[in-house]
């Protein structure tokens, strides 16, 4: 499943730069796909958002760092264990239970964000 911060978020931005998916961004930032990733032209995500990689999306939170759900991979591929959640000082960045995947979907989905 992916992960979320939560509102106890206090904002101290350690979580962003661990994330190799560039999933993470600051409260109030737009996100794009291509965001430190190899996305790019036409793409489609897990949840059907279909756009150029390049497109600017709103941000899901202007209160708080957020995750993208559909370029979290809680870090298979790259790391044993999610990094935001290991380098959180107030242990926000836990499983989000409305994004629910295997293993095997997180590989997948990394092997679509980062195909090289």
């Amino acid at each position: 499943m992916a992960i979320i911060i939560t509102d106890d978020c206090i904002n101290c931005g350690a979580c962003e730069p661990e994330c190799p998916n560039g999933a993470i961004y600051e409260n109030g930032a737009e996100w794009r796909f291509s965001d430190k990733t190899e996305v790019t032209g036409q793409f489609t995500s897990k949840s059907n958002i279909s756009c150029d990689a390049d497109d600017t999306h709103q941000a899901i939170s202007a209160d708080f760092y957020y995750i993208v759900p559909d370029k979290c991979t809680e870090c298979v591929g790259f790391h044993d264990e999610p990094q935001c959640a290991s380098v959180c000082p107030v242990d926000c960045c836990i499983p989000d239970p409305s994004n629910v995947e295997s293993k095997e979907e997180l590989e997948e989905k990394k092997n679509i964000l980062h195909p090289n």
